[in-house]
């Protein structure tokens, strides 16, 4: 598996789970693609874009079985980032867990897999 990362409200999820897919956010629509981090990445995108956020979760999303739509792209300091251009297939996602917020208002995400 190739994971990547996707940091959502869990009403998000939610709704993604039971049609099968997910569209992405509001920012993610507006922005034309599916905004993930590798497990590099997305401690700092928890804190650049969800801080203060509750009820968040966090998918790992096998990234091989999107391929054909994914992008990697430059964005923050140059680094290349994925980019689902579609929607995201829930039987791709490996594993979804809650992202609680630290005592700084960071969501926790634990052990990520590179």
């Amino acid at each position: 598996m190739n994971p990547i990362y996707k940091i959502l409200n869990a009403a998000e999820w939610d709704a993604a789970r039971a049609v099968g897919v997910y569209a992405g956010s509001a920012v993610d629509r507006a922005d034309g693609f599916i905004h993930f981090s590798t497990a590099g990445q997305a401690r700092e995108t928890a804190r650049r874009h969800f801080s203060g956020q509750g009820d968040l979760v966090l998918l790992t999303v096998d990234a091989d079985l999107i391929q054909g739509a994914l992008r990697w792209e430059p964005s923050r300091g140059g680094d290349l980032f994925p980019h689902l251009y579609g929607e995201l297939p829930v039987s791709a996602v490996a594993r979804s867990r809650s992202a609680p917020l630290d005592s700084s208002g960071v969501p926790m995400l634990g052990e990520l897999d590179d």
